[in-house]
């Protein structure tokens, strides 16, 4: 009888282990570029080129993840950050987007930039079945889950932000002319298409001029002369910062006094702003979802005072006057929280489907926007809200307004 007894006790102990073991192997899924103790983050930045005054958002990026590994990493894991640059070179961003999947290993590529680079790599990643994530480009091809369910965007979409243009010019200058300066690219088309949705059936009677350049030249001071000539009330500059800086600087020296509006990706006040002068970017008109940090009303919001003792320990080469510290200081904490509710299930597969899944605010944003995702909407953010440049800062008026296109 004792010898029966033990024997039940031993098998019973021998189940127990099992289960145990089992139990301790369901909760850890890694998939390639995630272990125990590092997770593997691929990213794609223009470090040179005629994009770089982008560079600084990998930068912040980076010092991000360091200030995240000091404090431990994520659920114990530390954040091994690889950054290659691509000159803004399609050609190059596929080369660096293969070398991070096939050599480095990486478990996702996190917010490369560029509309052109990305748009190389969508079908290679999708094919590859690894996130595409973060995309820093507002075109809108990345909130397209049916077709490329590898590939998330992040800022607001350029249609949607020239939809709100459209909006704000008819309801606040009706009738007036629109000359167009744009990339002649993916970026600046998308534009295009969201400006025509939001005229709709009264485009013609509004754009009287829609003159493109070519990302490779020195210059846009010939189109500036050329949108002029059509004699418009409203200018809309569609345009990477460099080129954002030389259309205002142009339209000020040749006294122009155009309705002038510039996208958000080039609303930066170190990047583009100061680079064309303050006196010619006065009254330039844009849109925003991310507080400014020369704004004097967030100077006690809590959010960027948090972002500022970052800025100082971190990144302190950093230009805290240019808003892509800030862009990159908020995808990198949106990726922060969907690697957190990933937990242990470390797997490409639930990357993605915690990304889709989102529902969250990030304080450097303004008051009230919302960061919300599912499997059918990927789109993290849609809301912005209109400023104009005074003196050396943005001032935010009127609602903040959703872009979406209606159905």
């Amino acid at each position: 009888m004792p010898s029966c007894k033990v024997g039940r006790s031993l098998a019973l102990a021998g189940i127990v282990l099992s289960m145990t073991a089992t139990a301790t192997l369901a909760q850890k899924k890694y998939d390639t570029g995630a272990t125990d103790t590092e997770i593997r983050i691929g990213n794609i930045m223009p470090y040179s080129g005629p994009a770089s005054s982008y560079a600084v958002i990998g930068k912040t990026e980076a010092a991000y993840f360091k200030m995240i590994n000091e404090k431990g990493g994520i659920n114990g894991r530390k954040i091994n950050f690889i950054s290659y640059d691509d000159g803004y070179s399609p050609p190059k961003t596929v080369e660096q987007a293969r070398k991070l999947v096939e050599s480095d290993e990486v478990l996702f590529i996190l917010n490369p930039l560029g509309t052109p680079g990305n748009t190389a790599i969508q079908k290679y990643m999708n094919t590859k079945m690894v996130p595409q994530l973060f995309v820093s480009t507002g075109a809108a091809k990345w909130a397209d889950p049916k077709n490329y369910p590898w590939t998330m965007g992040w800022q607001p979409s350029y249609q949607a932000e020239a939809r709100i243009y459209a909006q704000y010019v008819m309801k606040n200058y009706p009738g007036k002319k629109v000359g167009v300066l744009f990339a002649n690219d993916d970026f600046g088309k998308d534009y295009l298409i969201g400006l025509h949705d939001g005229f709709g059936d009264k485009v013609k009677d509004y754009i009287v001029s829609e003159v493109p350049y070519e990302t490779s030249s020195p210059t846009v001071d010939s189109q500036i002369v050329q949108i002029k000539s059509a004699n418009p009330d409203v200018f809309i500059n569609i345009a990477t910062p460099k080129f954002a800086a030389q259309a205002i600087k142009k339209v000020g020296e040749m006294g122009w006094k155009p309705v002038h509006i510039v996208t958000n990706v080039s609303a930066s006040v170190g990047a583009v702003m100061k680079p064309a002068g303050y006196g010619n970017s006065q009254d330039v008109l844009s849109a925003a979802y991310m507080k400014d940090p020369k704004d004097p009303t967030w100077k006690n919001d809590s959010a960027m005072m948090e972002w500022s003792v970052f800025m100082d320990k971190y990144f302190p080469e950093g230009d805290k006057e240019d808003g892509g510290t800030v862009f990159g200081y908020g995808v990198a904490q949106g990726i922060v929280q969907v690697l957190k509710q990933c937990g242990d299930n470390l797997t490409r597969e639930n990357i993605m489907k915690q990304a889709a899944n989102l529902n969250m605010e990030i304080g450097i944003y303004l008051p009230g926007t919302k960061i919300r995702t599912s499997p059918t909407d990927f789109s993290p953010l849609d809301q912005l809200q209109m400023m104009r440049f005074k003196g050396e800062s943005w001032e935010l008026f009127g609602p903040l307004m959703s872009g979406e296109k209606e159905s």
